[in-house]
């Protein structure tokens, strides 16, 4: 809940927002929580796609499915696994409400200890039917069917989108940018931008382009709407 958008995020996506034929932020944080902590609301128009696409934000409505029963069983169950694996010191867990987190940076050995859980949180899942979803020192337990990608070729879909740009940090975008490729491969011009991060490097292989941090995400922004201002004939 300590972290917020880039300072000059939001003025940059308030300037593209009225350029873009959609503007949308796909967060596998609960879309209402997204909107709060980033000050999303300040954006015209902005769709936020939260938990993975499993829930929507427009124009202050929330929809959303419930929580499939899975959620609860494994609320239920997972202290138990993370006392039984020998999970360290400053382990902890996020509930998002239809799914789980566990998270390890704050131990003080996040990497051995990801891999610690792993498969003793696998095998929660397995049991009451949730999808496992890896992350930076996190992994999430959440309802099946659903991802970045799904999420994404769904709304373009929707929005009739004639080309996409998509942008992303962490593993959870890794079926967003294959989303990306298989639209291209169907026609639909795309670019999948990394926000290159020394804790995600292999994300970068697989994008079209790196920038550097939210410092490159911010600054492509406010160039992409220069360019298409300036096509438009506006100063």
């Amino acid at each position: 809940m300590a972290a917020g958008p880039h300072p000059a995020a939001i003025p940059a996506m308030r300037e593209l927002a009225p350029l873009a034929g959609t503007l949308a932020v796909i967060t596998g944080r609960p879309a209402q929580e997204a909107v709060k902590v980033g000050g999303l609301d300040q954006i015209p128009g902005l769709i936020v796609l939260g938990n993975y696409g499993r829930q929507r934000w427009e124009a202050g409505k929330l929809t959303a499915p419930p929580a499939p029963p899975g959620v609860a069983l494994a609320r239920e169950e997972l202290p138990a696994v993370l006392a039984a694996a020998g999970a360290p010191e400053h382990t902890w867990s996020e509930d998002k409400g239809d799914a789980l987190a566990v998270h390890t940076r704050l131990t003080a050995e996040p990497e051995r200890t990801l891999e610690l859980l792993r498969a003793p949180l696998a095998g929660l899942a397995a049991r009451v039917g949730l999808a496992v979803q890896p992350g930076r020192f996190v992994i999430e337990l959440r309802p099946p069917g659903g991802d970045k990608g799904a999420a994404l070729k769904k709304l373009r879909a929707e929005r009739g989108s004639l080309a996409i740009m998509y942008c992303g940090d962490d593993l959870g975008d890794i079926p967003a940018f294959e989303a990306v490729a298989s639209l291209r491969a169907d026609g639909i011009p795309g670019l999948a931008v990394c926000s290159g991060s020394a804790e995600v490097t292999g994300l970068a292989g697989l994008a079209d382009l790196v920038v550097d941090g939210p410092d490159g995400v911010v600054w492509m922004l406010d160039a992409l709407a220069t360019a298409m201002n300036a096509a438009h004939g506006s100063p």
